[in-house]
Parts: C-alpha cells; sequence; structure tokens
C-alpha cells in the first residue's frame, strides 16, 4: 500500500495546482492501493471546501466510497504516540494529520508516500529510524 498526504490529494483535485500534472503522471504509474488516515480526510475535504468548493470534495469522497483509497483507522492507543511525534517535531510544527501518516507508516512497516510537502516528508522518521521514500520525487 502506499501511503497518500494530504496535498497529494490538493494536487490532483486542482488543474491549476503546481503539482497538478505530476501527480497524474505518478498515480499512473503506482500499481499498489492507496491509503491514508481519517485525519489527512479531514483536512483535504476542510482545504478543498475553502479552496475549490463544495463539489470538490465531493468528488474525493465519492472516492473513497468507491474504493480508490482505504483509511487506516486510528486508534485511541496511537493517541501517545502522535503526541511523542507532535513534540519530536514541535519546530516545523507537526499537525495531526502527519503524525497519523507516521503512525501508518509504522502500522505498515514501510514508508513509501505521495506528498508535495518535500520539507516535512524528508524530516519525518517512522520508528524515530526510518525516512519516508516520496514517489513524488522519483518523477522530479
Amino acid at each position: 500500500m502506499v501511503i497518500v498526504d494530504t496535498g497529494f490529494w490538493l494536487a490532483l483535485a486542482n488543474r491549476n495546482d503546481p503539482h497538478h500534472t505530476q501527480a497524474i503522471k505518478v498515480l499512473a504509474h503506482v500499481k499498489e492501493p492507496l491509503i491514508t488516515t481519517w485525519a489527512v480526510v479531514t483536512e483535504t475535504c476542510y482545504l478543498l471546501l475553502t479552496t475549490m468548493g463544495n463539489q470538490a470534495q465531493v468528488n474525493f469522497i465519492s472516492n473513497l466510497s468507491t474504493g480508490i483509497f482505504t483509511v487506516f483507522d486510528l486508534q485511541p492507543h496511537h493517541g501517545r504516540r502522535i503526541c511523542e511525534l507532535m513534540e519530536q517535531y514541535a519546530d516545523l510544527p507537526m499537525d495531526l494529520a502527519d503524525g497519523s501518516l507516521v503512525v501508518l507508516a509504522e502500522h505498515l512497516g514501510h514508508g513509501r508516500i505521495l506528498s508535495v510537502d518535500r520539507r516535512d516528508v524528508n524530516t519525518y522518521r517512522w520508528k524515530n529510524t526510518y525516512p519516508f521514500e516520496n514517489l513524488m520525487l522519483l518523477d522530479s
């Protein structure tokens, strides 16, 4: 499974996004299922609604209902790890969506991700050691 960050979803949805063409091209080469977290879904819907309108968030959620991607279900015990990560990366700072993606990588045992946020993704380490592998960089 390939992890997906908010910025990638936004780039796919918005033809005016500077990463739109690259996101479509990279996605065409991904042969694994896509997975994200509810925190990312929430953040994506909010940003789609405020920047592109209601139909954009409806289209995004319809992709979820048709199985285009799945959502990792964070559990209460993940809250402790997310708090640790937020404190560790307070200088960025890390938000809930990013913390949830690190927890997801730790759960999956890999950090293959689609993200346009190079600064944060290049900084974060899952299991405090392993860097993410941003598949968006493979085509740039």
